[in-house]
């Protein structure tokens, strides 16, 4: 009876709009599920119920169909060419009130739609008129036509020269090519299945639920009421068929299909269409790299601000709540909304968010531990026996540290020095130096785990790449020599072996000549720091002569960065020609081997200098007497009386601080300002007013391009970043912490640049980072080599070890604690005669000023004997000692930490056991609900044979 009267109150078909009708559709699908679990409750037949439901939607769909089929006639370029009349309405008003449907004003004026309101902007092409690419372009869009997507055009407000093509894609060809790029989309909810749990478990969790209460609520999770309901999360996907397209959740056709993945679809659909008669004249990227259109892009989804509060009525549209949850400075500290940054920009873009998310999340832990290496060091300041022994140390006259210029000096004057290099060295250094390489194989590791739980939930497990296309570059110079393509099995440009090797060895000489640029920079910094120390030295003011080491350093560590700037700038442009050289075939590998180059010649760049004042400076600069000279003139450099440590502090400090700085203002400050430049021009023109009238294709416009390489520099410098984090973090303790506070800021920033500053960028799909996970990997393994000589070279560490063991008050005690390193500074010091100068290095002052006499004697760093041994100043036994512990603890080192690293990724698996048992539920759940659903089909089909009178033998089932 229910039924009955519910078919009764169907309203009639020709007062059924579009929404309507589908609704009727979805309350169909609800009717089939209601009934089926009380098919066999009953003895009533619903056979005749059911195909009664079924023979309306059929009669619906027929008029609809007939209806939808009514196309406007064809017309040229210059009838759809239409002069920024935004509220000007289409020949199709007439059409939509005979069906009933009311277009909102606010659709014709929001510059989202076309004049009529009701198809919604898929894609924007930007082309002049003034451009010669006419019959191109011409070819191009009758062949657009001719495959079902509708096109518009519009003159622009602020130049009669540029003309904008709106795109729609109506549902016809969406359901088509949706199935054809095997879109995956909802098709039933997914049920969700608590473990069994034992009561003793259940108490626990009551009482951690009811000790929880009390705390305060999680104040970086995002309010789920602001959010909106992201359904395809909830709900198991499969690639849409229109065949089975009663078995997807179809509440609306207008908003089934996401703008993302609207817009994704047209662009498969340009990227596919000829624009001239030939085998390779295909596809939009050709007509953009020859001029025939200026730009082309998806639209915004709006303005990304409101007059109201986002609290109080609710967010304008996805780009309004992405600028509100995601992009204002005020919720720095609460969760990204991935599946929103998903949804909006797509999968590749919403990974590297992830992966940035996820990255700064775990420098939590690594600049906890670094902040409380660096406050141990100051808690155990007083304590430390050898700074307090350079302090103490007035009676001990250092002997110059460059010619002529630079005086005696005390050993008490490098007091400060001291103290600062202990807040970096000290007992902690090798436990965190050990964290750190363990740290970024458990970044690594866990991010495998959680790229995984990513990948499931977007649906990208079973997701393959598309078979790319080959680059037109590659086409051109190549399309004499063909050969079968094993996949497609059609005919390609083939680059012979021969060729190819050759480019590829022109292109490894040319980096590495590149690389020789770079050790010629370096060559130039230590030439100008010999030279200056001099100077300074002789500076008349006071301050920079008696720091004339520190004044260099500095200095020098300012001009590196300038070089460094500037040589990116040269490497980009040689990368970029190398690459070019090597002709790849297809963007992908064009982008990984591009991506190579530039990360090679930057990390080349960037830690040269710091390589060389961690392993280099102060080695090799013999002894005063015998001083090693470049080119035979320039003595080199050496450390300070208090070590080297504090110049590899200096250089990873004031690197890292401008380069990051230097990065974020490039990164928001230059869109900044030409968008501001850009704005400004348009208030000229046309008032305050204007801008805000403009549709929302003349404001996307005037907004910056993302940039050409896509995500290539956002990565890049995050994998700098990672390598300064860990590469020398045991001279510099305090990086992760500089390194997190900067991607505090930086997710924000690039939030804000991608919401506000640049047009919506292409939403792409991709599967994990791609090539920078190999690159993170090579940068964990330098990692540990690198601190493993860091600690055992640049540092005190062994040398005080060695003497606390061996030569010490506690030798052969077992004990190293600060009372058995009372004498390692006198230790530590050797002894020079200062008659012994050389004549081009013999100090101006004699050192009267120290005791009222000419010096006898200098001290300087190093393990020789004194001048009136057997040998005058050979090597002392202890530094034999001390090399042997080095090397010692380099191997020991590096195995134990290879070790603890390889344990670790064996015992982590990549993917989590929850989300493997989710996995292999929802594959049988699928399985199952298809097997239900053709089971249904079939018994369907049956009872319509049997009603008909026609009956076959040995049916299934």
């Amino acid at each position: 009876a229910g039924f009955s009267t519910a078919l009764s109150q169907t309203p009639s078909i020709s007062s059924i709009s579009s929404e309507g009708r589908e609704d009727l559709q979805v309350n169909q699908l609800e009717t089939q599920i209601w009934i089926k679990p009380d098919i066999q409750k009953t003895d009533v037949d619903f056979s005749e119920i059911l195909n009664a439901i079924q023979e309306i939607a059929k009669d619906v769909n027929i008029f609809f169909d007939e209806l939808e089929g009514v196309n406007s006639p064809s017309k040229d370029d210059d009838s759809l060419l239409h002069h920024g009349n935004l509220t000007s309405t289409s020949d199709d008003a007439s059409r939509l009130e005979v069906v009933g449907e009311e277009v909102p004003d606010k659709n014709k004026t929001n510059g989202l739609y076309f004049r009529d309101g009701k198809c919604r902007i898929d894609y924007i092409l930007v082309y002049r008129k003034s451009n010669p690419q006419t019959e191109k372009r011409e070819v191009f869009e009758r062949n657009i036509r001719a495959e079902g997507l509708q096109m518009e055009k519009e003159s622009s407000l602020t130049n009669s020269d540029i003309i904008f093509v709106k795109l729609h894609a109506p549902w016809e060809v969406l359901g088509k090519y949706a199935e054809l790029m095997n879109v995956r989309m909802p098709f039933r909810r997914k049920i969700y299945y608590l473990h069994r749990r034992y009561k003793f478990m259940n108490r626990i969790e009551k009482q951690i639920s009811r000790f929880r209460g009390w705390l305060p609520r999680k104040p970086m999770k995002l309010d789920k009421e602001t959010l909106p309901d992201l359904e395809e999360n909830d709900c198991y996907t499969a690639p849409f068929s229109q065949q089975r397209i009663h078995h997807f959740i179809i509440h609306n056709k207008d908003t089934f299909f996401n703008n993302a993945t609207r817009s994704r679809i047209v662009h498969h659909i340009l990227q596919r269409v000829k624009y001239e008669e030939g085998k390779n004249k295909i596809g939009l990227n050709r007509l953009l790299s020859n001029g025939s259109y200026e730009a082309a892009f998806p639209l915004h989804e709006g303005s990304y601000r409101s007059k109201n509060s986002i609290k109080t009525h609710g967010a304008e549209n996805h780009r309004h709540l992405l600028y509100e949850c995601w992009a204002s400075w005020g919720v720095w500290y609460k969760y990204q909304p991935l599946d929103l940054v998903r949804r909006y920009f797509g999968e590749k873009i919403g990974l590297y968010f992830a992966w940035l998310g996820w990255y700064t999340g775990m420098l939590f832990p690594a600049a906890f531990i670094g902040l409380f290496v660096f406050l141990y060091g100051v808690t155990t300041l007083n304590h430390c026996q050898v700074s307090k022994e350079v302090c103490q140390a007035t009676d001990i006259i250092m002997c110059p540290i460059c010619d002529k210029y630079c005086p005696f000096m005390r050993l008490s004057d490098s007091c400060v020095y001291a103290k600062v290099t202990h807040l970096f060295d000290n007992g902690a250094t090798v436990f965190f130096a050990v964290f750190m390489a363990v740290w970024a194989t458990v970044f690594l590791e866990f991010w495998k785990r959680r790229r995984a739980v990513i990948a499931y939930d977007w649906d990208l497990i079973d997701w393959e790449e598309e078979e790319e296309e080959i680059r037109p570059q590659f086409e051109a110079k190549y399309s004499k020599k063909e050969r079968m393509n094993p996949i497609s099995g059609k005919p390609e440009p083939y680059q012979a072996f021969a060729d190819k090797c050759s480019r590829l060895i022109v292109s490894a000489s040319g980096i590495f000549f590149m690389i020789c640029v770079v050790i010629a920079a370096v060559f130039g910094i230590v030439i100008y720091r010999v030279v200056t120390v001099s100077t300074f030295a002789a500076f008349k003011w006071a301050l920079i002569r008696n720091n004339s080491q520190v004044a260099t350093t500095g200095t020098a560590v300012c001009i590196n960065f300038c070089i460094i700037m500037l040589l990116n700038v040269l490497y980009e442009k040689v990368a970029l020609f190398l690459t070019n050289l090597e002709q790849p075939r297809t963007e992908s590998e064009w982008e990984n081997s591009f991506t190579l180059k530039m990360f090679l010649f930057q990390f080349v760049n960037l830690n040269s200098s710091t390589f060389y004042i961690a392993f280099f400076l102060g080695r090799f600069t013999g002894h005063p007497g015998a001083y090693l000279r470049l080119i035979n003139r320039w003595r080199l450099e050496e450390c300070h009386p208090s070590g080297c440590l504090i110049d590899l502090c200096m250089q990873m400090g004031i690197i890292m601080v401008l380069k990051q700085t230097w990065n974020n203002f490039m990164e928001l400050g230059y869109p900044l300002i030409q968008n501001w430049w850009t704005r400004r021009k348009l208030r000229q023109e046309y008032g305050t007013q204007g801008k805000t009238s403009f549709p929302q294709w003349e404001k996307d416009y005037n907004l910056q391009p993302m940039n050409a390489y896509g995500l290539f520099d956002e990565y890049l410098e995050m994998i700098l970043q990672f390598g300064f984090t860990t590469i020398f973090v045991a001279a510099f303790p305090l990086a992760p912490l500089l390194a997190l506070l900067n991607n505090i800021i930086e997710i924000r920033l690039d939030a804000y640049k991608f919401v506000t500053q640049w047009r919506r960028p292409l939403a792409s799909r991709a599967k994990d980072i791609g090539i920078w996970y190999g690159i993170l990997e090579g940068i964990g393994i330098l990692s540990v080599i690198t601190n493993a000589f860091v600690i055992a070279v640049t540092s005190d560490f062994i040398p005080r070890l060695v003497y606390a063991y061996k030569y010490g008050p506690c030798a052969g005690q077992g004990e190293a604690g600060q009372k058995c390193m009372v004498g390692y500074v006198n230790a530590s010091l050797s002894v020079f005669l200062v008659s012994d100068f050389e004549n081009r290095s013999e100090p101006t002052s004699n050192g009267s000023e120290f005791s009222g006499s000419p010096l006898k004697y200098c001290r300087y760093r190093d393990y020789r004997d004194p001048p009136h041994s057997a040998v005058p100043y050979g090597y002392t036994l202890q530094f034999w000692h001390v090399l042997a512990a080095r090397l010692a603890f380099i191997i020991v080192f590096e195995h134990l930490v290879f070790c603890i690293k390889h344990l670790i990724s064996y015992l982590i698996p990549d993917l989590p056991k929850d989300l493997r048992d989710r996995m292999r539920r929802e594959k049988y759940l699928i399985q199952e609900m298809m097997y239900e659903a053709e089971l249904e089909r079939l018994q369907k089909e049956r009872k319509e044979r049997k009603k008909n009178g026609k009956s076959y033998h040995n049916e299934w089932p």
